[in-house]
């Protein structure tokens, strides 16, 4: 990783008796789009808001750039935040919207009218610069709201479930411009959500939270493809987790007998599960061939719901129920409910996770 933009060392935050963050170590690679992921309560907004300076640390160091700024206030810190809520001024134009935090600054015209107008080109809103905001869609305040960040110069922008307001097809949308205006500006954007099809979609890497801890950091593709607990596993998408065993370092035992292969190499204490994935699973009737060196045990079909271009798949197996998922397309078989086939997999796509 490059150098890091923010960097958190032994992080704590309590309200109180309450303790909101245990322990954070977390570093933000320069120019990086980092999402902080996980339900609520779960400690991501806390932790935006200390990097942000509306709240102080309990203990534990917060560098910007290399500067410690853990007890510096936010007007400070080379830092803009936007909100679910863009709170722009009604009365006002876009572009005095977007100017308005320099002009309270002091900031000389020219260079207020210089610097607007890059922003407002940044968001792609210079032909909407006299609108008032009631007269712009909800994805338009959406980016005035951000071109009111970027005016200001940052050196990172911090996000807090800014898609929120936004219906669904409006906020996928806008995922896509975001990660755009990210990689053409060039700065640290660190984005919070519940959302994981948010995160996945944006993200350069995610941190996923719960109750005050940090328990995964990685790229969109090892976030999903290899959960290292029962919480990541079960939070990121749909997935299967099936009890097991460990009984050797390339093997593990279903909980209705067998064994199958598995990399245990990383189990940790405690009960483990096998993580497997919808898509990563296939159905035959059960007297198909099955590929050698493939995973293979029998099921019968509970349930089957139609997406267009799939079938999702709910077959109930000796090792547990299991969620299928299947392309729509000529030549693949599908099966009703009642059916009794086998379920296969590749043992490269399971997962062996930990509570």
């Amino acid at each position: 990783m490059t150098k890091a933009a923010v960097e958190l060392s032994g992080v704590t935050k309590h309200f109180g008796e309450v303790v909101a963050l245990k322990g954070i170590d977390l570093a933000i690679a320069d120019g990086e789009f980092f999402s902080l992921l996980g339900p609520s309560g779960c400690g991501k907004t806390t932790t935006l808001r200390l990097i942000a300076g509306f709240e102080f640390p309990t203990s534990g160091s917060i560098q910007i750039h290399g500067k410690e700024m853990a007890l510096e206030p936010p007007d400070a810190r080379p830092i803009n935040t936007v909100f679910q809520s863009y709170a722009l001024f009604p009365h006002m134009n876009v572009e005095r919207n977007v100017g308005f935090g320099l002009q309270m600054k002091k900031v000389n015209s020219n260079e207020i009218a210089t610097r607007v107008g890059r922003a407002l080109d940044m968001v792609q809103l210079s032909h909407r610069a006299n609108a008032k905001p009631d007269q712009l869609s909800g994805g338009m305040q959406q980016r005035v709201a951000l071109a009111r960040a970027l005016v200001n110069e940052p050196e990172v922008l911090l996000l807090d479930e800014p898609l929120g307001a936004l219906d669904l097809k409006l906020r996928q949308q806008m995922q896509i411009e975001l990660k755009e205006l990210q990689e053409r500006v060039g700065i640290t954007f660190i984005y919070v959500t519940h959302d994981q099809e948010e995160a996945l979609t944006m993200s350069d890497r995610i941190g996923v939270m719960d109750k005050g801890e940090l328990l995964q950091v990685g790229t969109p593709k090892e976030i999903y493809e290899s959960p290292t607990s029962r919480f990541v596993a079960d939070f990121i998408g749909d997935i299967s987790l099936l009890a097991v065993s460990v009984v050797s370092p390339t093997e593990v035992r279903l909980s209705g007998g067998g064994n199958v292969p598995a990399d245990t190499s990383n189990a940790g204490d405690g009960s483990h599960w096998l993580a497997l994935r919808p898509e990563s699973l296939h159905l035959v009737s059960a007297a198909a061939d099955v590929p050698d060196g493939m995973v293979r045990i029998p099921g019968k079909v509970r349930h089957r719901v139609y997406y267009g271009d799939s079938y999702f798949y709910d077959v109930e197996t000796t090792a547990g129920s299991l969620d299928v998922r299947q392309e729509n397309r000529p030549g693949l078989p599908t099966f009703d409910a009642g059916t009794e086939l086998m379920v296969w997999w590749n043992p490269a796509a399971g997962s062996l996770v930990t509570a």
